[in-house]
């Protein structure tokens, strides 16, 4: 049996395959177009899911979308509704896109699936499950518990903005949600707006903000009173409660009324590109602990509710990794399972698995150790011929290694004398982390390197983190955490024997001068508060990337790489060979590993721009 699922028309698209319950191939349509967080139909990722799958449209047994487009019109009705006479010039706006495309979405999908060669005259099975079902799905299926507790959260699907629910075998069962307008994704993506960064894009910014707000600063605990008296009330089991009267994402066309939060908070709301001070790191810590705070009662909701030890968990909050660091700490569960693609991108898998396991009622087997997802690695791959075809288009310069042990000891050296490398190795990662296959790679030991890989090779802001890859066998020795962290989506502590002393007058410094004062033998890796998000290199879901790091170990004593997505501010994630060559000439990485293949950027020939794709790339 197999089962396309497909997740479209709001942001990151995505497709993914599933053969017999087992996932075969998933990717994001901006790999392919290169438009970041691309809300259209993904043709390209379709297409690429069925040759990977060696199927065609009309073979399937289902084609499955990831929610319910008739329940999101009635809540969009109903909402305006609502809060009338607000609202109008919105509703104005959004009609015509509902009545044209989106009501008729079945229809739509037929047209889009036709130009992908499906005939009509042949119909597959084409399902809708709900929004929320295909979180829980994506994260329960695939992880190896028989039986869990499933959280989902983010900022809406049709109705629900989270959920408590309870998988057992093939089974979901949904035992509570928490409904619009009232949500926690759309609270934290509000407070991502004021302070000057892109909604459904910069959330991870300001998640990176927060630790540089000063955690005992009055300013601190007035902001979270301010929040959770004028802004949210919270409730024991973890629902909230929004006030309206400072939000305009209901009805209106921004997430917020700027002057009453203007008002509120005593500060402008900040512009994009604008210098950060300490009134907006300390308030983007204060939405942080909120958030965090809600997390952990929506957990140990869950777990009153299902009285598990397991925890499962999908929807864009998900990937907010300090939250998922806190709550793997309280201990409210013995285990837990994030799923990597967490936001609307992994609902085009999870609805393939709900319809398998629920629709067609198919049994699951669970015949792996750790999880189905064979370490995200779901995406395209390339060959040796695909490497030389576009080093002749742009007539580039490369070696090549037979013996791949000796690239990795080459590599490891290059890295340890500073230089910055792109890597690219076998098939592309599923969800917004590169985790080795796609990645920048650098020595966490350097003291620059975190100044200059920002600066000159991502060109995006200085105060921004970068996380470590570290061998899975010694990460103990590195962090606080001994456990695993495949998917780079847990932040713990840099183990205290690491760290440096901090200078006296610390306290006191501009954002811009804390985050240049090195603080653990790792400065690299090493966030303003001592944290790391963390990615566990493990030698059965990466051998390639684990022998890299482990020669890199073998001659510094370091088990630890810098790694950052192969890509520049505002541009997804790199996908072909292609695409590796241009980012690499566009920027000052020093060399660039494709396969097997080897490219020095002096022998290069001259590149004939290194600034037009600011032009070429919004900037998230």
């Amino acid at each position: 049996m197999t089962i396309l699922g497909i997740s479209a028309f709001y942001h990151d698209s995505a497709a993914a395959l599933i053969e017999d319950g087992r996932i075969v191939a998933a990717a994001q349509e901006e790999r392919f177009t290169r438009k970041k967080h691309d809300s259209g139909f993904p043709a390209n990722a379709v297409q690429f899911c069925l040759e990977y799958g060696g199927t065609t449209l009309n073979a399937l047994d289902a084609i499955v979308f990831y929610d319910k487009p008739l329940l999101k019109f009635e809540r969009l009705l109903e909402t305006y509704y609502a809060f009338a006479p607000r609202g109008l010039r919105s509703f104005l706006t959004a009609m015509p896109v509902w009545l044209k495309d989106k009501l008729f979405l079945k229809r739509l999908l037929r047209d889009e699936l036709k130009k992908l060669g499906y005939d009509a005259r042949k119909p597959v099975k084409l399902l809708f499950p709900e929004h929320h079902l295909s979180h829980a799905a994506s994260a329960f299926y695939p992880s190896a518990f028989e039986k869990a507790a499933i959280l989902t959260i983010d900022g809406v699907g049709e109705w629900a903005t989270a959920s408590i629910g309870l998988g057992s075998g093939k089974d979901i069962t949904v035992l509570k949600e928490q409904h619009f307008p009232h949500s926690l994704g759309l609270l934290y993506s509000a407070f991502t707006y004021f302070l000057g960064f892109r909604v459904n894009s910069g959330e991870y910014k300001l998640m990176g903000l927060a630790p540089y707000g000063d955690d005992r600063s009055p300013e601190v605990e007035r902001y979270v009173e301010l929040i959770k008296t004028s802004l949210v009330e919270i409730k024991d089991d973890g629902s909230i409660w929004l006030n309206q009267q400072y939000f305009d994402y209901a009805t209106g066309l921004r997430m917020v009324h700027e002057k009453k939060w203007e008002a509120l908070f005593g500060l402008p709301r900040r512009n994009p590109e604008d210098e950060l001070n300490a009134e907006h790191g300390n308030l983007a810590l204060a939405i942080q602990r909120v958030t965090e705070e809600v997390v952990l009662k929506m957990a140990r909701e869950a777990r009153r509710l299902t009285n598990t030890d397991n925890l499962v968990l999908a929807g864009g909050v998900a990937l907010n990794c300090v939250a998922n660091g806190k709550l793997q700490k309280a201990g409210i569960f013995e285990n837990i399972f994030i799923q990597p693609a967490a936001g609307d991108a992994g609902g085009a898998l999870g609805a393939a698995l709900a319809a398998y396991h629920i629709y067609f009622g198919q049994k699951r087997v669970i015949d792996y150790q750790d999880d189905a997802l064979h370490g995200s690695y779901l995406g395209p791959t390339f060959s040796d011929l695909d490497v030389e075809l576009m080093a002749k288009k742009y007539k580039a310069v490369y070696s090549r290694y037979d013996d791949f042990g000796e690239l990795c000891d080459e590599t490891a050296r290059l890295l340890a004398s500073e230089h910055v490398v792109g890597w690219v190795q076998g098939r592309m990662e599923f969800g917004p982390r590169a985790l080795g296959n796609r990645s920048i790679l650098s020595d966490p030991r350097s003291a620059d390197m975190q100044q200059k890989m920002n600066l000159k090779i991502k060109y995006r802001e200085s105060f921004r983190p970068f996380a470590p890859s570290v061998l899975a066998d010694d990460c103990a020795d590195y962090f606080d955490y001994g456990g695993r962290s495949p998917y780079m989506l847990l932040v713990h502590p840099v183990q205290k024997n690491r760290r440096k002393p901090l200078p006296a007058d610390y306290s006191g410094l501009s954002l811009r001068d804390k985050l240049y004062c090195q603080r653990s033998d790792l400065p690299a890796v090493t966030h303003i508060d001592f944290s790391a998000r963390l990615q566990t290199v493990h030698q059965t879901t990466n051998p390639r990337y684990w022998q890299l790091i482990d020669a890199f170990k073998k001659r510094t004593g370091c088990g630890v790489l810098v790694n950052t997505s192969f890509n520049v501010r505002g541009e997804p994630i790199v996908n072909t060979p292609d695409d590796a060559y241009r980012c690499f000439m566009r920027t000052e990485m020093d060399y660039l590993i494709v396969g097997n293949y080897w490219f020095d950027k002096k022998q290069q020939p001259d590149w004939p721009e290194k600034e037009e794709w600011k032009n070429e790339f919004v900037l998230d």
